[in-house]
């Protein structure tokens, strides 16, 4: 008997289509209209046309930033990311099976405690918005209020994020302003937004304008008893003051600089730290390190507030997850830079992204840096064409442009803003200066 007959038999019924007896007809499609089947020969090829159009970092000079940015990796992150060990282990439920794993995650814990002065560190969360999201819930939970502060100078995507996960727990999402000059944090305006309700103040160093906000320190001096959250490019780190210098109680970031791609902006891996006294509030898993029965030294999973690990109306989130491999790509990469060629990488940014706000500033009807703070690698240009135009263009001039803010902010609809990494060439500039004189035309 075949065996899709004898299948139906031990189901009882007569034919496949009972399976869908209960979808109402009129919502039934008859079969899905897929071309014949292709040998993997001619698949390949097929894709390989429909990606050609596609032009990318390895293709053309490169300035777009705002959260994903076009960093140099070493082949060895690849390789050592690409380890069995590493790929299939993923996430460790059986903590003692999974040493090399709880060894590589507890390294990258040390890492970015040490970049961010924090005195503890989860072992990743999704993205840098996943862990703004968590960020705000664990600042509740800190301080049980109902109003959660954030600037206004911030993407769309992690106001967009905050705004699902606080609607849960019933938290407003209010914004403060910047100012128009220097572009860091409007203090006064804190001041004013400062309620009896707040219980949690978001900032950003760098912003969302590539400046390295000198006011943020002020916020906790200035209120002391709401908990301060930051949130860092962890390259930039390398240079700057580290948030737990001034106090802040949790710090959030984006640790795609840190040795991963940019892969059409994701997978990425979201930062996560506190101060030790708030430890038991913080989401996700954190891993240490003990003595197995032997003596020997041991790594294991010493707290576990995720949902899957214990009762789900105990744990600190029900959506918090991690980016197990990506961590490890990130510790792979720290190691191998080590804290000198961390530094050297982190000023090659600035420099580079200073030289080419000078070179921009000198074209006509173009204004950079359109704000006087200090920047680290991404800075904001007035243009005299509307960036989404203007990036129109610039791509046929085999040029990608920067990302205009308009949707960002949305009173900055002529502004654009403008990446330079370590990968930003000499000759990448000019074609852009040369580029950007001829369509400005």
């Amino acid at each position: 008997m075949p065996l899709d007959r004898r299948m139906l038999d031990e189901l009882g019924i007569e034919s496949v289509e009972e399976l869908f007896s209960d979808i109402p007809g009129e919502v039934r499609v008859e079969g899905i209209p897929l071309p014949k089947g292709k040998g993997e020969m001619e698949v390949v090829r097929h894709v390989k046309e429909m990606l050609s159009p596609n032009v990318t970092a390895e293709d053309a000079p490169f300035f777009l930033g705002g959260g994903t940015y076009n960093h140099f990796i070493p082949s060895a992150v690849g390789t050592i990311t690409s380890r069995s060990e590493f790929v299939t282990s993923y996430t460790p439920y059986q903590a003692e099976i999974s040493q090399g794993m709880l060894q590589a995650l507890f390294e990258y814990q040390s890492y970015i405690a040490e970049l961010t002065a924090m005195d503890a560190v989860n072992s990743s969360n999704y993205d840098w918005s996943t862990a703004l999201g968590e960020a705000a819930t664990m600042c509740h939970r800190i301080l049980p209020k109902r109003t959660f502060l954030v600037p206004e100078a911030m993407s769309w995507d992690k106001r967009s994020v905050l705004g699902n996960y606080v609607s849960g727990a019933g938290l407003n999402v209010v914004e403060y302003g910047y100012d128009p000059f220097t572009g860091e944090l409007d203090l006064d305006d804190v001041r004013e937004k400062m309620t009896d309700d707040v219980c949690g103040i978001y900032a950003e160093v760098p912003n969302l304008f590539g400046i390295i906000d000198s006011r943020a320190p002020d916020l906790k001096r200035e209120f002391p008893e709401v908990p301060l959250v930051v949130g860092a490019n962890p390259l930039s780190l390398a240079l700057v003051r580290p948030p737990g210098d001034y106090g802040a109680d949790i710090v959030i970031g984006e640790g795609q600089p840190l040795g991963l791609p940019m892969n059409l902006g994701g997978p990425s891996l979201g930062m996560f730290a506190c101060r030790m006294e708030h430890v038991r509030k913080m989401p996700g898993r954190l891993i240490g390190m003990t003595r197995d029965q032997d003596g020997r030294r041991a790594f294991c999973m010493t707290l576990q507030t995720r949902e899957q690990h214990i009762r789900r109306s105990k744990a600190t989130s029900n959506i918090c997850t991690n980016e197990a491999l990506l961590a490890v790509a990130a510790s792979a990469y720290l190691g191998m830079t080590g804290s000198k060629g961390l530094r050297s990488i982190a000023r090659m940014n600035m420099w580079r992204a200073a030289d080419l706000m000078e070179r921009i500033d000198e074209l006509d009807g173009f204004n950079a840096p359109v704000f006087s703070g200090a920047h680290f690698n991404e800075f904001v240009v007035k243009t005299p064409v509307r960036p989404e135009k203007l990036n129109r263009l610039l791509l046929r001039h085999g040029v990608i442009g920067g990302l205009p803010l308009q949707r960002h902010v949305p009173r900055l609809a002529d502004h654009m803003l403008l990446t330079a990494t370590e990968m930003t060439g000499g000759r990448d500039v000019d074609r852009l200066i040369t580029a950007l004189r001829e369509v400005a035309q």
